[in-house]
């Protein structure tokens, strides 16, 4: 059973969600949040697996929430709910560490898939789309230096030459079918690859992975 807070600050919204998930055999709501900071509280208090959390609310926003959850280095993980398209908010939430996003007018199975996704630890954004949204907001990167610099990352010092190539490739949106068709791989070797890396970097989840790519200038912004 996939436990769910909600932090909303519209009741009909909140409501909405509720009826959706509890129509489901694996899922059950376990709190609601009308804000930031009650979704913190809460999130602390009832250890949910998932938080469906909107990014605009009155008092703490969902992306400061977002960041003091993951801060505290419990299972809990975020899927963040956009407005319409691809906006900044996005970029912070995932930033911020969460597990992915989803636009709030997303199919209802869209929604459902995205929450036991983040469930299992996997994460909610294609990795196309997830190069395509980090390419809009590099911009938001705190750039520590005007020109590369020749000093390896300390994240990446534990990784070996296969594994820093392959996560090069996820930060360019490679799938993991695509990773093992054009480096000659068998999907489950890239499979433990990627889990290394996650490991080795601590990476939340496969997103988080892309963010250290290109913090890391692993990867550039086309």
């Amino acid at each position: 059973m996939t436990t769910v807070l909600i932090a909303d600050d519209q009741p009909l919204q909140r409501f909405g969600f509720r009826m959706l998930l509890e129509s489901q055999d694996d899922m059950t709501v376990v709190g609601e949040a009308p804000g930031g900071a009650e979704a913190v509280h809460l999130a602390a208090e009832l250890h949910p697996d998932v938080v469906l959390m909107d990014v605009r609310m009155p008092g703490l926003d969902g992306i400061e929430a977002t960041r003091r959850i993951v801060a505290t280095g419990g299972r809990t993980r975020i899927l963040i709910l956009t407005t319409f398209d691809l906006d900044e908010y996005a970029y912070a939430g995932l930033r911020a560490g969460a597990s992915g996003f989803l636009v709030k007018d997303a199919q209802p199975e869209e929604l459902l898939a995205g929450i036991r996704s983040v469930a299992s630890g996997d994460a909610v954004v294609a990795p196309g789309l997830t190069r395509r949204l980090l390419d809009a907001y590099v911009h938001h990167l705190p750039h520590t230096a005007t020109e590369p610099d020749d000093a390896l990352d300390p994240r990446l010092t534990s990784l070996t030459d296969r594994e820093t190539e392959i996560l090069r490739v996820l930060g360019q949106g490679w799938t993991n079918t695509e990773i093992a068709e054009r480096l000659h791989l068998a999907e489950s070797t890239v499979k433990t690859h990627v889990g290394r890396i996650l490991s080795k970097t601590g990476s939340r989840d496969r997103v988080q992975a892309v963010i250290l790519a290109y913090d890391t200038q692993l990867v550039r912004p086309s």
